[in-house]
Parts: C-alpha cells; structure tokens; sequence
C-alpha cells in the first residue's frame, strides 16, 4: 500500500464502502470530520462548531448513514433511527437533497464490493408537508426525518409520537440561533420528552456557526455543566468539579475547529470615472476654461 493510499485515521471506523466513497469524492477529511468522527463514533453527545463550508453537516451525518446502511432494517415502529432538526425550512429541504448523493454513492460502492447494504428513506415533516405525506409516515415511516422544532412539537403531540421510539441520532443544526430565545426553549423540552418515550436516550450532535461562549451552547445542547472542550490540539480538558457522578450522560465534547470563515471581498464601480478618484485630476487652465465670450458690440447682430 502506497502512502497516498492509506486512509485518513479518521475514516477508520467507518464501513469500507462508507470509506471508499469518501476517497472517490472529496480530498481529505475537513478539520470539523478528524476532530468529529472520533467523538461521534464513540457516542459522546458533540457539538461542532466551525464556518459555513467546512463539512459540519457530513460529519455529523456520516456516522449515522454508516449505521443505518450496514445493519438490518428494524420493525416498523423502531425503524426512524435519526432526527435532523433545522430552525429553517429551507435548510431542511436543502439538506434532504444534498443526502442523496452520499446514501446513493455508499449504496454502490456496497454493491459493487458485493457487501450486503440497505439504502435509508428520508421524510420531511414541516409546516408545509401536506397531510398525505404526514400520514404516510404513520403507516410507513422513513429511516431519517428532518424536520423543524415546531413540527417535532406537533408530532409529539400526535399518533406519529409511537414512530419515533426508535430514534437512536438527533442532529441539531443552527443551533445557535435557538439558544437565547423561546424557540429553543421550546425545542429543548421538546428533546427531553422525545428521550422519554426512546428506549435508550439518544445522541445528540449540535452544528454551530463560530459562537461564544461555546459552553453555554453545549449546556444548551445536552443539559450538562461545563463540558469536556476538544481544542485544535486534540486534546480534552475538563473540569472535574462540576461533573458528578450523577451527571456522566449530560456531558457534551465540543470540537472547536479554531477556524475562521475567510471572506472574499469585490468592489464593483457602476460608474467609471467613480474608479479614478484615487488618481490626481488636472485642471484645466488658459482660455479653453474661461465661460462664454460676451460682445461688447452694442448693435443688434444681423
């Protein structure tokens, strides 16, 4: 094996379909997927926060769609293994599409190695979900649902709620955005009836934008004291006085790229000369700059 062909370390867990895959598509792993996957696939409740563009929505799912394509599909009613939940409908019907590529992509790889592979389904539920595709998830749920925290709220609420016992990952995108307002508290509570009625509490995975304090995030994300923090070094602290023995479930690992979104600036003049005001203009002198002329023939012109 050449050195170019050996596999990121962080890839290692994965399927070699899932790996496969990963090599024919992208260059290497992202800094959010080294520090990520690790965390992810040992099952510590993460949060990952890092610029728009660095794979945080891949790495949050690729473990996810590795467990759910390489294992026998369950019961009906325990069949929905993994939540996605946005603030933005737009961002769920965006990331809904943006999954078909790697579950098709995995799925033939599989094939083609001969492995046994299971292609996940995916549902929408949002305000704009008609009523016919609400109900045919009732009868025949999806292997993953995105969804909003508002319609997460609904379904709870309704008959769906005996479709989510199975859920197993909740991925909480922008999550951000919902920590200082009632929506978030909302969706928080929401979280915690949803772990009651799973057999086992789910993972949670929160995806953030460069926010501070990071900690503050991951309380809200997992309900825990301060938690162990992943910096770039990959190496964890923690603060062991304030996490008790009754709490180990609640702690959250944040991965902290330490990366800044770079910006790209154009500037574009709609008018020409508004280009030229840096450049030294000469003013015009002699009698080419002088007004118009006035006679001084007091006769009346012909």
């Amino acid at each position: 094996m050449t050195r170019s062909s050996i596999p990121d370390p962080a890839l290692a867990p994965f399927h070699p379909a899932v790996r496969e895959w990963f090599a024919a598509s992208f260059a290497s792993p992202t800094r959010a997927q080294q520090l990520g996957w690790p965390a992810i696939a040992k099952g510590d409740w993460t949060l990952i926060t890092a610029p728009t563009g660095s794979g945080k929505t891949l790495t949050a799912f690729l473990w996810a769609i590795h467990q759910l394509m390489f294992v026998p599909r369950p019961p009906k009613e325990r069949r929905c293994r993994v939540m996605y939940v946005s603030p933005l409908k737009a961002l769920a019907v965006d990331v809904e599409r943006n999954l078909r590529a790697p579950l098709i992509g995995i799925a033939n790889f599989a094939q083609s190695r001969g492995d046994a592979v299971t292609l996940p389904e995916i549902a929408i539920r949002t305000g704009d979900t008609p009523q016919s595709e609400r109900a045919r998830f009732a009868r025949d749920p999806a292997d993953i649902l995105i969804t909003t925290p508002e319609s997460l709220y609904l379904m709870l609420t309704s008959n769906a709620r005996e479709m989510l016992r199975g859920i197993e990952t909740v991925i909480v995108d922008e999550i951000h955005a919902l920590v200082p307002n009632k929506r978030g508290a909302h969706m928080a509570l929401s979280l915690e009836r949803l772990a009651m009625r799973c057999e086992r509490e789910p993972q949670r995975i929160g995806l953030s934008a460069t926010q501070r304090p990071l900690e503050e995030v991951a309380r809200f994300l997992g309900g825990a004291s301060v938690p162990r923090i992943l910096g770039s070094s990959g190496e964890g602290t923690e603060d062991p006085k304030t996490r008790g023995p009754e709490d180990p479930k609640r702690a959250v690992t944040i991965i902290d790229t330490g990366e800044k979104k770079a910006l790209m600036l154009k500037v574009e003049v709609p008018v020409e000369d508004m280009a030229k005001v840096a450049e030294s203009l000469e003013i015009a002198s002699g009698p080419a700059s002088a007004g118009p002329r006035v006679s001084t023939n007091s006769s009346p012109p012909p």
